[in-house]
């Protein structure tokens, strides 16, 4: 057996997303694995900046209960237990709903591309 502590702790950044979002970084990124992970809590109406990813994104519901969306599709809910296949490329957003906390287990190979920030409009509040 192994345990690996908590490699870091971090605030998200206002330039990339809106909202209290806490991230923790559970163990080092594994450069043989080619990807990275990250558990992202999302305070109720927090959210990121639309993203896209060259190889794709996993994203792993945990707790609460979120939104995500991609360009020019509809704001979905996620739920505890949902699994969101995000494909290389595609242009999208994650978050919190706007009365509940959402936290997930983000999977993806760097780099990440930002973009605009999501109006409120767009998220829906």
């Amino acid at each position: 057996m192994e345990i690996k502590r908590k490699v870091s702790s971090e605030t998200g950044s206002a330039a990339t997303f809106s909202g209290s979002v806490h991230i923790d970084r559970p163990i080092a990124p594994a450069p043989a694995a080619g990807a990275d992970w990250r558990v992202v809590t999302f305070e109720p109406g927090a959210r990121t900046a639309w993203h896209a990813h060259p190889n794709g994104q996993i994203l792993i519901v945990t707790a609460g209960l979120g939104r995500v969306q991609y360009a020019g599709g509809p704001v979905e809910d996620i739920h505890p237990g949902d699994v969101v296949l995000i494909p290389a490329g595609e242009k999208h957003w994650h978050g919190a709903s706007p009365g509940a906390a959402m936290t997930h287990v983000a999977i993806n190979a760097p780099p990440t591309t930002w973009m605009e920030k999501v109006s409120d409009e767009q998220y829906g509040a």
